[in-house]
């Protein structure tokens, strides 16, 4: 059944958007993308409308994204086989090529492509462009997996004074020109510190953090650093989600004001967070 909204709501709406449409405008939000909101086509307009709809009333959106999911695909389909150490991938000089070839270029432009389609001012751009992201081997087991050691911000400023969305992609280079594969959730951390964003928004594929993980309607909504390192002891901050509240807690102590971690297969989920009451997913804060 569709939704039938009245012209009378819809005004209702706009009106209670009014005081975080103010609050937002002028303010860099940086939105960490990837996961299952990246492969459901769907979801992927959704997320794009919503990215142009933020440009649109003067929020400058800062675009991060992964792309395991296509490295995975192509690699099959190179005959590679992923392997994996302590949950990251291994990287050898054949694979980097990979990551750089989807993620630089497919993913990337997809994206751009995308938002340009839905009305929006998109320029993509790799950590290599600029030397934004500068880095180093992080561990000679994992190959060219990269530990970001210098953020240099400037391509990224730079397009949004020009008004620009930047879309970048997470790979990282060092002074030797090696090329290095880096964690989309860390790279995006780094970026917003460095640009001081009013907030970092993390979308992943669980709710949030949850006290019970198979329990949806136990969602901590907000959670300080103190607690969040509380509840990595309790065990309740387990698994997959302690590299992404590691990077939330990066974030903020890089001078970021807050980070959300939510559920990106939700429709709108961005909008929700930040222009309602409601809001989405968990708030990391100082």
């Amino acid at each position: 059944m569709e939704n039938k909204i009245s012209n009378s709501e819809r005004a209702q709406v706009l009106t209670e958007a009014l005081p975080y449409i103010k609050k937002y405008t002028g303010k860099v939000v940086v939105v960490k993308y990837g996961g299952n909101a990246m492969i459901n086509e769907k979801l992927k307009q959704q997320v794009m409308e919503d990215i142009v709809l933020l440009w649109l009333i003067g929020v400058k959106v800062v675009l991060v994204h992964g792309g395991g999911p296509e490295i995975n695909e192509l690699m099959t389909k190179l005959g590679k086989k992923a392997e994996f150490v302590d949950g990251l991938r291994v990287t050898d000089k054949e694979t980097v090529d990979i990551v750089q070839m989807v993620l630089a270029g497919k993913v990337n432009k997809t994206l751009v492509n995308l938002l340009e389609a839905k009305g929006g001012k998109a320029m993509g751009i790799s950590g290599m462009d600029g030397r934004l992201i500068e880095a180093e081997m992080k561990d000679e087991r994992l190959g060219y997996v990269g530990k970001i050691t210098n953020i240099n911000i400037e391509p990224v400023t730079d397009l949004l004074e020009k008004g620009y969305i930047p879309v970048v992609s997470t790979i990282g280079c060092d002074i030797d020109g090696n090329v290095y594969n880096i964690n989309g959730d860390t790279a995006a951390a780094y970026v917003a510190g460095a640009i001081n964003a009013e907030r970092l928004i993390m979308m992943t594929d669980i709710t949030g953090i949850l006290r019970d993980r198979d329990d949806p309607s136990t969602l901590i909504p907000v959670v300080t650093i103190e607690e969040a390192e509380r509840l990595k002891e309790e065990g309740v901050i387990s698994g997959g989600m302690i590299p992404k509240v590691d990077c939330c807690i990066e974030a903020i102590s890089e001078g970021v004001s807050n980070v959300i971690i939510m559920d990106g297969r939700v429709p709108h989920s961005i909008l929700m967070e930040l222009l309602t009451d409601e809001g989405a997913g968990t708030m990391v804060m100082p």
